[in-house]
């Protein structure tokens, strides 16, 4: 099989497992527990993870495949300034208490990894793989790649903690009683970055903004602050 060809299957691949899940997670509609599991996020790369498996077909080969679709990744994530913009007359009177909650959200999603990967014996190398795990996935990658991670790993981290965060987030609010679109919004997009905040857009336009702020404040701080960390303490 030429490169041309494998590159072209591996691409409809992607297109394929993405228009089935999504006729699934539509399928679901009016059963809120059974759709958020049924989300394209979490039934789509089971798919493509079960046919690569079965083919042998490795990580970065089929990452290779996929440029595309991480170039666009990216582009989508700074297009998510627009709704961000759009309700920037809400989120600059709670400038404090979001600073607040970003501080100990991004903070704790560092450190719960950390801890959790260390007392299960992880090595560095593992440790510092996860450590990027609660931002989007191309600042993520990006990340891991500068600090000496294995990039692998953390886009499998990253993508199981959005899928995880987009599926129990919005059940756990509903438990827990909290119905402000800002406060799900913000929390969500820090925990579950990219994967939440496109569940957040399906709540509300105010929640995916405030989704967008918890994701970009997010990056932003764990991009600036995270290779410093690493290097202190590997020092």
């Amino acid at each position: 099989m030429t490169a041309w060809l494998a590159t072209t299957l591996l691409l409809v691949l992607t297109f394929a497992a993405f228009a089935a899940a999504l006729w699934l997670y539509r399928l679901n509609r009016g059963r809120p527990t059974l759709q958020a599991l049924m989300h394209p996020l979490v039934t789509g790369p089971l798919m493509v993870s079960g046919i690569l498996v079965a083919s042998h077909i490795d990580y970065d080969q089929y990452r290779e495949a996929n440029q595309l679709f991480f170039f666009l990744l990216g582009t989508t994530t700074v297009a998510l300034a627009i709704p961000l913009h759009q309700q920037f007359h809400y989120i600059r009177r709670l400038l404090k208490p979001l600073i607040m909650t970003l501080s100990f959200g991004a903070s704790f999603a560092v450190l719960s990894a950390l801890i959790i990967a260390w007392l299960l014996g992880g090595t560095m190398e593992t440790l510092i793989s996860l450590a990027p795990k609660s931002v989007t996935t191309p600042i993520a990658l990006g990340l891991s790649e500068k600090i000496g991670g294995i990039p692998a790993l953390t886009a499998g981290v990253v993508v199981f903690t959005g899928v995880v965060g987009a599926v129990m987030g919005p059940m756990l609010f509903r438990w827990l009683g909290i119905t402000d679109d800002r406060i799900i919004g913000f929390v969500t997009g820090i925990c579950a970055h990219g994967v939440g905040t496109t569940r957040a857009f399906e709540i509300s336009a105010r929640c995916g903004a405030f989704a967008s702020l918890g994701l970009g404040m997010t990056g932003a701080l764990t991009a600036f602050t995270l290779p410093w960390l690493i290097l202190f303490f590997l020092n």
